[in-house]
């Protein structure tokens, strides 16, 4: 008799989960981080990086320095990793740099004998779905291993998984700069725009010394940039700086006196000083509808300012107006989104920018970062959506408790604790040395930290 011939009540139950491991999507600090926590409970993990090395979206805006000393940008599980591997700890209250964090916590972290075997690099993950089942198919979903199709140099693979975590993080995918929240259509304005937090002191010098810049975005990634300009300018003759804002005045970048994170605030001094005193002009309540080329090989930003038809002419567009997830890799996949900002529903109120800052947020983790989809959990910066309030140290408490519910630990799981001091992790004293440029809390600019790393951005 063959297995066929068996009553369907008789016939040997199989589980297809397994043996597989749990898939991370992403090797920057979030991705790496998960990976830890995962081993440290005894669960096999892959983690796919699109990037030729760990970090490579941190490394790409590494010029611009953090606001959140080395304390609060390691991930404890990471630690207890590279500490059996000798690594030395970098100093505390130190203030890194992105290439700091590169490369004295993230190639090391990487490269320690637990990890090293399990990161593909050069994979990119385009697609997320369940083995035989697209998003319709209910009967027998949670028992149906993940599939994701992973494109490489050498071609497409699918490989098989009991969980994702999706940790691919914001940087990639800015937000559109015009104010329909799309992209400038035209190709032949594409070489004049520029992705937020250009080196523009680095190797980005030449591009943008002696000609008209035009930073559209009201966070501090736009007012990073404004003041790296402002230097730039000084050193630079013919240099000029125009900034575009939406509403009626820059205040989130502002900022106030009482500002209970003192590093924002003085950064944002700067930035007021800088537009008061005629260095950086302002232009408030501009929507841009489009971006046309000009016969001299410049652009003109066209649209509307106070309801009437206003014109910008420039040689380059900032585009700093902040990041949003890339969704179209999980079309197969059950998720619960809120219809604003793409954060997990039951997350979305609790980072709502309108309401928080970085500091503020409160502790979340598996219960908020669940979707409809069993075992599948988007987290780091692409957790939060368009909200640009990230911070590292929310997204290792994230991932920890993910990984304590899928080793079975759902009490552990559910016993989420996350203490942000009132200053240090959003923010640290500017430093006052003549020549000296702020810090960049690239949490409130929705890169990374990183998204830019306590910050954001980038952070998967």
């Amino acid at each position: 008799m063959s297995i066929a011939d068996l009553p369907l009540a008789t016939k040997p139950s199989f589980d297809r989960l397994a043996g597989l491991p749990v898939a991370v999507i992403g090797a920057g600090p979030i991705g790496l981080a998960a990976a830890a926590q995962l081993l440290e409970r005894g669960i096999d993990v892959v983690v796919y990086e699109a990037g030729e090395a760990a970090g490579a979206s941190v490394a790409s805006w590494g010029h611009t320095r953090l606001f959140s000393p080395w304390e609060y940008l390691v991930d404890e599980a990471a630690a207890r990793l590279l500490d059996t591997a000798g690594w030395e700890a970098p100093s505390a209250k130190r203030l890194p740099y992105g290439r700091d964090l590169v490369n004295d916590y993230l190639l090391p972290l990487a490269a320690t004998p637990e990890l090293e075997p399990r990161i593909r690099y050069g994979s990119i993950v385009v697609a997320v779905s369940r083995q035989g089942m697209d998003r319709t198919r209910t009967s027998g979903r949670a028992k149906a291993p993940f599939l994701l199709r992973v494109q490489t140099a050498g071609g497409t693979t699918e490989q098989l998984a009991r969980a994702v975590i999706d940790a691919s993080g914001t940087y990639a995918s800015p937000n559109g700069l015009l104010s329909s929240g799309l992209q400038p259509a035209a190709s032949e304005v594409q070489a004049n725009i520029t992705h937020a937090l250009p080196d523009v002191l680095g190797v980005e010098r030449a591009r943008f010394a002696g000609k008209h810049a035009l930073v559209v975005g009201a966070g501090h990634s736009a007012a990073n940039t404004l003041l790296k300009l402002a230097q730039l300018a000084d050193e630079a003759p013919g240099t000029s700086i125009t900034w575009a804002v939406r509403s009626v005045s820059p205040v989130r970048v502002y900022g106030s006196d009482a500002d209970e994170l003192e590093a924002r605030g003085q950064l944002g001094s700067m930035v007021h000083d800088l537009v008061r005193s005629g260095r950086v002009t302002l232009v408030d309540r501009f929507e841009i509808d489009d971006l046309r080329p000009t016969a001299e090989g410049r652009v003109e930003a066209i649209g509307r300012r106070r309801r009437e038809e206003a014109a910008i002419e420039v040689d380059i567009v900032v585009n700093a107006t902040g990041f949003r997830p890339n969704l179209d890799m999980l079309r197969e996949v059950r998720l619960h989104l809120d219809e604003i900002v793409e954060a997990p529903a039951r997350l979305a109120t609790l980072i709502d920018p309108n309401l928080h800052s970085c500091g503020t947020v409160y502790p979340h983790g598996v219960d908020e970062l669940a979707h409809p989809e069993p075992n599948f959990y988007i987290a780091g910066m692409k957790s939060y959506g368009r909200a640009p309030t990230f911070l590292l140290l929310t997204g290792y408490e994230q991932v920890r408790s993910i990984a304590d519910e899928l080793a079975g630990n759902s009490e552990a799981a559910r016993l989420v604790q996350l203490t942000l001091p009132d200053t240090g992790v959003c923010s640290t004293a500017l430093p006052t040395a003549a020549g000296t440029l702020p810090l960049l809390d690239v949490s409130a600019s929705g890169s990374c930290g990183t998204t830019p790393a306590a910050s954001a951005s980038c952070c998967g």
